[in-house]
């Protein structure tokens, strides 16, 4: 069924109930130039907006990896940018310790990142705190990152999520959180700390880790993107919301699951979002730091930017095999407007990437 059909069977309905998740999409960045070097203001906004429209919040300056490369500068005028939108979904965005210079004295990070979390709540968004990667690789004590986050709670106003980014994504962060000191610091404050965004790959750990939460009436927000369309369903007690860049590459056909969803229409959803994991699973595989490579593609066939291009070229870390398979999943997860089109533009790929 193309999703024409199904969006038919929803304005078939009797009523359009509200929501039942919370769910931010991991935007990327739109370039002028090949070497990436160029930003493109404009169509780093629309994407935002096109992604909105669809019912999804944006996820600004998320990306770990990305804030390294990048700093603080791009990462403040997306922040603004995107808050100067007004989305109708809303944003979040990362707070690091990135406008400072690289430290090991844990008073100054804490500061440097309540200063951001401030920063980030003046602009109307949510504050997610970021790993803070200078705690795993010194490999601080479990009262240490306890010490550390007490001081941004202490130094900030705002509510916020814990980020929890596994080494697939960035190898400085094995063994975060060690021992017990992610457990303490959600206990910290139980009132601010809204959840965390978990992003380890690992289902039945973040199964287990929203069921221990649920009794504090904390949330997940899942960052899985192999498993996401099960733990977003959930089982018959708890359930996950979501914070995830295969959004950015999806919004058209996961933007309809989810009101299946609210719709109580489970088949329907899984149906829809399945296909959205199959295409996932390759955007995200090893190494899956350079997933963004696969979104600005998707982007680009969907004629929604002019280049497949990344800042600091990273588009340039996958290969014409991952780009092939990218456009065949694509197709079949029903993700863009006009698939012939699509199918036009990837015929010059080699002549592009």
């Amino acid at each position: 069924m193309d999703l024409q059909s199904y969006a038919d069977q929803l304005s078939a309905m009797d009523s359009q109930p509200a929501a039942v998740r919370s769910v931010y999409a991991a935007a990327h960045i739109v370039v002028n130039n090949e070497s990436g070097d160029d930003i493109n203001w404009q169509a780093t906004a629309a994407q935002r907006i096109f992604l909105d429209n669809y019912g999804f919040g944006v996820a600004e300056a998320m990306d770990t990896a990305q804030r390294f490369e990048l700093g603080w500068d791009i990462a403040k005028q997306l922040i603004t940018s995107t808050a100067s939108l007004k989305l109708e979904n809303g944003f979040a965005a990362g707070a690091s310790s990135d406008h400072i210079a690289v430290t090991d004295d844990l008073g100054a990070l804490a500061t440097a990142v309540a200063w951001q979390v401030n920063f980030i709540a003046q602009h109307g968004g949510l504050p997610v705190i970021l790993p803070i990667t200078q705690l795993s690789l010194n490999n601080a004590s479990a009262d240490d990152y306890v010490k550390v986050y007490s001081s941004i709670l202490e130094q900030s106003e705002s509510p916020v999520l814990l980020h929890w980014l596994g080494e697939m994504f960035l190898p400085s962060l094995a063994n975060y959180f060690p021992g017990d000191s992610f457990e303490r610091i959600m206990r910290l404050d139980e009132q601010r700390i809204l959840g965390v965004k978990i992003s380890l790959l690992n289902q039945q750990l973040e199964v287990d880790i929203r069921a221990r939460l649920a009794q504090s009436k904390q949330v997940v927000y899942t960052g899985d993107d192999f498993n996401f369309a099960q733990l977003i369903a959930g089982d018959d007690q708890h359930y996950s919301h979501a914070l995830l860049g295969i959004f950015d590459g999806i919004a058209r056909p996961a933007g309809l699951a989810l009101q299946f969803l609210a719709c109580g229409k489970t088949k329907e959803y899984f149906e829809i979002m399945k296909p959205c994991e199959a295409l996932s699973r390759v955007i995200f595989e090893e190494p899956t730091q350079h997933y963004k490579a696969g979104l600005a593609y998707l982007a680009w066939l969907d004629q929604r930017q002019d280049n497949p291009w990344l800042p600091c070229a990273a588009h340039l870390q996958r290969d014409a095999d991952y780009y092939a398979r990218i456009l065949e999943l694509g197709l079949a997860a029903r993700v863009f407007n006009d698939p012939e089109a699509a199918q036009a533009l990837a015929s010059q790929r080699d002549k592009t990437l």
